[in-house]
């Protein structure tokens, strides 16, 4: 097939990297890069006229069970296609598979209205409400994750249990532990770099092979799409060198669990709305009004930004996470960061987000509320100073995914923020996870109720 003319850029990189095939995919409610890798041709084809992706990937979850109730796909219709429809803007090559490249997809219904709950397209309606109102919203993420001396086959022969972390110890900022690890470390920053995916920062966490990385900030669609890349892509490097990645979001009852924490800011005409030299801290009224709104609306979203059973395991108190909606300045016991400093840097960080949520549906969360909040004018609590785990009667966050779900359901703003389609599958594909976990006989079960009498 030859090239057609209406696609700059993509011949020069085909020619640049001999691109013979490409995978193509999109992202599902649980971030999930679901996709496949298609020929030279039919890429040509499809971004010009789009191609069919089946819609079940929005009808189950991680396991690819099927969600049960789904009033939008299952056995009832049959599992018809989507049409994905490829952004070219997104292609990039993938210089450790050759001649190959990557592109992303949005996912449009059969009537070529766009999914109202695929996780890009949900983050494009978000940020398009910002820029009517004349923001653009900056954004990156931040991952913690840990580092396990073992492939994907030998975990599951383990059960998931014993399994070997890639070095022993609590060494937080421990260069000596990075560098015993320099192969790895630096074949993931070179080749993240590669594909378009900038880390400012790499470092060791608290506990046995953890870790956490810091994705340069960009534009927010931008940085939700190298989020998501950059998840699926470290599995991928760490495959190279013998090791697997988890991002679970508390994988150990004794290790500090994994967080997705999200850096924001607004841009305006004048410049970075969350400043304001003239107010203390530099902090604007449009930032602490971004800060209440946020306060006030993402315990009735949580299930965008905690997605998952586990995903509440880590909010606990003591372990770095928060547990209430408070917000503070250069605070880490808070749901909410205040980061002062200067016009270029001021942002806001939201802690409560792991590192197992979707990035496009966890940013398109905080820059919703923080919205809400902007337009409303709200105001927020005084800023936590010293333990915010101490503060006894601070609004607590939804303890589990049951109660962050019904919260959503019962949620007026919810649904104004996303629509009550959106709101609606969200909640069924959570309700089935918490199904799932009913049924599950966990190994606390069995040791505490295996002799009972």
């Amino acid at each position: 097939m030859e090239m057609p003319l209406s696609m700059p850029g993509v011949e020069e990189l085909f020619a640049q990297s001999h691109v013979s095939k490409v995978k193509v995919g999109g992202f599902d409610l649980d971030g999930v890069l679901r996709g496949k890798y298609i020929s030279r041709d039919k890429f040509l084809s499809a971004a010009q006229d789009g191609l069919g992706f089946c819609d079940v990937i929005f009808g189950w979850d991680c396991a690819d069970n099927l969600y049960g109730s789904s009033e939008f796909t299952g056995w009832h219709t049959g599992f018809p296609d989507l049409q994905a429809r490829l952004d070219l803007s997104t292609l990039r090559a993938v210089p450790w598979e050759p001649q190959t490249a990557l592109c992303l997809a949005d996912f449009y219904q059969r009537n070529g209205e766009p999914l109202p709950f695929c996780p890009r397209q949900t983050l494009k309606r978000i940020v398009a409400r910002a820029e009517s109102a004349g923001y653009r919203p900056q954004m990156s993420a931040e991952y913690e994750f840990f580092v396990f001396d073992e492939s994907p086959a030998s975990a599951a022969a383990k059960d998931y249990r014993g399994l070997a972390p890639e070095s022993p110890g609590m060494f937080c900022y421990s260069l000596l532990r990075a560098s015993a690890r320099s192969e790895f470390v630096h074949d993931a920053m070179d080749s993240l770099a590669q594909i378009g995916v900038e880390l400012e920062g790499f470092h060791t966490e608290t506990g046995p092979g953890a870790f956490e990385v810091a994705i340069r900030y960009t534009d927010a669609l931008t940085a939700a799409d190298r989020a998501g890349i950059f998840k699926a892509t470290l599995k991928e490097i760490a495959a190279r060198h013998g090791l697997l990645v988890s991002f679970m979001a508390k994988w150990s009852a004794d290790m500090p669990g994994c967080g997705g924490h999200i850096h924001q800011s607004l841009l305006a005409e004048q410049g970075n709305a969350f400043f304001d030299s003239s107010e203390p801290d530099g902090c604007s009224q449009t930032a602490r009004s971004y800060i209440a709104g946020q306060q006030q609306l993402l315990p009735e979203i949580m299930p965008l930004i905690c997605p998952t059973i586990n995903s509440y395991k880590r909010l606990v108190p003591g372990f770095w996470a928060p547990t209430t909606t408070t917000w503070g300045i250069e605070n880490r016991t808070n749901s909410i960061r205040l980061i002062p400093g200067s016009p270029k840097s001021s942002r806001v960080e939201t802690r409560i987000a792991g590192a197992d949520a979707c990035p496009h549906l966890a940013m398109s969360a905080c820059l919703a509320a923080g919205l809400y909040g902007i337009e409303r004018e709200m105001r927020p609590t005084a800023p936590t100073v010293g333990n915010a785990y101490a503060i006894s009667d601070a609004p607590a966050l939804p303890r589990t995914l049951s109660e962050a779900t019904d919260r959503m359901r019962r949620s007026a703003e919810a649904v104004e923020l996303f629509g009550e389609q959106f709101v609606r599958h969200i909640c069924t594909s959570r309700d089935s996870e918490c199904r799932e976990f009913e049924k599950a006989v966990t190994d606390w079960e069995l040791r505490r109720y295996f002799e009972i009498i």
